[in-house]
């Protein structure tokens, strides 16, 4: 059995591109502050504090997602939530957006047990992304994961196929959703 550990995360070029334009952002902002446009400084600014946080959730979330052999983990800015295989269904989900098809992964938690540890019982934890009854989404498109969703989706798949307690019952299967 492989029990190598499979990860997924935005591709270090575009954090590296994220930090480059909010330092050329807040540049702009001196710039324009040293020639007194109020306009172009606030505009400026709120550019480099968008890229600065664009950028830091690139790199503080990182990997994104994490799969091997005993399941799913997930990074978020609140922690990392670990699922079973049993706890998941997977699926893609493909959009149209903008004349373009864009497709997700969807990880689906089927299970109270997901829940993370010390979360009130009746979901009403502020940061809980779950629903009370246990069950939660969580959508990655192609910049969170840093590759087509297909592939992610092709190798969660095989690993949950592997698992003795999940079977075929967890992997979902491709839907369009807004045609």
């Amino acid at each position: 059995m492989d029990n190598s550990t499979h990860s997924w995360s935005t591709h270090p070029g575009l954090v590296a591109i994220g930090w480059v334009l909010a330092v050329g952002a807040a540049a702009g902002a001196l710039s324009a502050s040293a020639a007194a446009d109020r306009p172009g400084t606030v505009l400026f600014g709120l550019g480099a504090v968008a890229m600065a946080l664009a950028a830091a959730y690139g790199t503080f979330v990182r990997p994104r997602l994490t799969a091997d052999d005993t399941g799913l983990r997930i990074r978020s800015l609140g922690g990392t939530r670990q699922l079973a295989w049993h706890e998941v269904r997977i699926r893609l989900a493909t959009v149209r957006r903008m004349g373009r098809d864009a497709t997700a992964l969807e990880i689906e938690a089927l299970s109270p047990a997901s829940r993370s540890p010390g979360t009130p019982a009746d979901g009403t934890d502020p940061d809980d992304d779950t629903d009370p009854d246990g069950t939660g989404l969580v959508v990655l498109g192609w910049l969170e994961l840093g590759v087509d969703p297909r592939d992610v989706h092709d190798d969660l798949t095989a690993l949950q196929a592997r698992d003795p307690g999940t079977g075929e019952s967890g992997a979902g299967e491709d839907r369009r959703a807004g045609d």
